[in-house]
């Protein structure tokens, strides 16, 4: 038996070993990517991250995911503007939910239109942009931090 004959089960053996421990690395990097769409909330039973409500009124709902994968539910558009504002979370993604439609908005294509009565007061709601006589979410987000407190004083 030559050398080589006798080297040739550990050389298999090592190319094995390296391609199952690469499909394992590989499954794991995979496992920990960080969703680019909303996730499912559980209505009625998620608390709101800012002020601590539950979830209960989908067309005025919005959830905002973090780059380590925590994502954090909220009641009210403007309980999500006033958490970013306090908290200064690291942001990976925020979804608004559409007022009128059962569906979710990615924050950039999210404008708002005025509604008289919302969960915490903000007077906001999720649409469309380019929905007529919607404000974008900037003046948004300066409308519902203009309240005193936070929560539908003004």
């Amino acid at each position: 038996m030559n050398s080589f004959t006798r080297i040739l089960p550990l050389l298999l053996l090592g190319v094995v070993l390296l391609v199952v421990s690469g499909t394992v690395a590989w499954s794991i990097l995979a496992s920990g990517k960080l969703s680019d769409g909303p996730v499912d909330l559980v209505w009625d039973k998620a608390a709101c991250a800012a002020c601590g409500m539950h979830v209960g009124e989908p067309p005025f709902a919005a959830q905002l995911t973090t780059k380590d994968g925590h994502t954090h539910a909220f009641d009210d558009p403007g309980c999500l503007f006033v958490y970013v504002e306090e908290q200064h979370p690291d942001v990976h993604s925020i979804f608004f939910h559409h007022h009128g439609e059962k569906r979710w908005i990615a924050a950039d294509k999210a404008a708002f239109v005025a509604v008289e009565k919302t969960p915490m007061g903000f007077g906001v709601a999720a649409v469309d942009t380019g929905t007529a006589g919607a404000i974008d979410l900037d003046e948004a987000r300066r409308k519902c931090l203009t309240r005193t407190s936070g929560h539908g004083d003004k």
